[in-house]
């Protein structure tokens, strides 16, 4: 099966580590970012096709995304994870970290939430195969590159997850803005699976009879809450942080 993908960082990300996926290069004509030329010089090495492509053929191939000017084809060979990888993961870390979206929907955030996973030495993501934002070419240009690093796991049933997770001494801690204990009181250095709910609804009731623990990121302004990645980046950095000082 062949993928178009787009963006400079996305572009990089497989030529490090899977350059034989790349079909061919599709690059804007007459292009001023300087940063395309490092880029065609190692595509160029590795004996990739290049092709030159106007704007607007290369809007309409990305729906008017920002694509900086190049889009590539690829073909999908990446592994897809199941609920079983699991175990593998679990046995292979001694504190491991996990993230888990419940219910995100926007591929913008599925891939900031997936940048901040890779960035903060996340383990794996989870996510629900139903109601959940697909992995295309937008969540993989907005991850940079962490599609290709972060396991994203698709399970069919959330609730028997977490149940494993709880089986295998995993922390469950839910997030939700409406209660008083904040994050910075709690204990993040623990085996941990981090829940963060969706756009709209936040966490699904049955998810949250599973948690632990629920936390809330203090707020000091006029606002009553953050988009799930900028949430997903402080509590994930907060572990790591806590984690350093052990």
């Amino acid at each position: 099966m062949i993928r178009i993908i787009y963006g400079i960082h996305t572009i990089q990300a497989i030529l490090k580590r899977n350059p034989q996926r790349f079909l061919d290069i599709y690059l804007l004509k007459n292009h001023k970012n300087h940063r395309l030329h490092q880029l065609i010089q190692q595509l160029d090495k590795n004996g990739i096709v290049i092709k030159i492509a106007s704007r607007q053929w290369m809007d309409k191939k990305t729906d008017g995304a920002v694509h900086q000017g190049i889009i590539a084809r690829v073909y999908t060979t990446e592994i897809q994870f199941q609920e079983n990888d699991l175990l593998v993961i679990l046995a292979q870390q001694t504190t491991p970290l996990l993230l888990i979206l419940d219910g995100v929907i926007d591929p913008h955030n599925l891939g900031a939430c997936l940048r901040c996973a890779d960035a903060a030495g996340v383990h794996a993501v989870i996510v629900p195969k139903k109601r959940t934002a697909p992995l295309n070419a937008t969540a993989q240009k907005v991850a940079s590159g962490a599609a290709e690093t972060v396991p994203l796991i698709r399970v069919t049933n959330l609730a028997r997850t977490l149940r494993l997770l709880k089986m295998h001494n995993l922390w469950i801690i839910g997030t939700d803005n409406e209660v008083d204990h904040d994050l910075y009181q709690s204990k993040l250095t623990k085996p941990l699976a981090l829940i963060m709910g969706g756009e709209n609804k936040g966490m699904r009731s049955l998810t949250r009879k599973y948690c632990d623990e629920i936390i809330s990121i203090p707020m000091a302004g006029t606002v009553f809450s953050l988009n799930v990645s900028v949430a997903a980046g402080i509590c994930l950095f907060e572990a790591v942080r806590q984690r350093n000082r052990k």
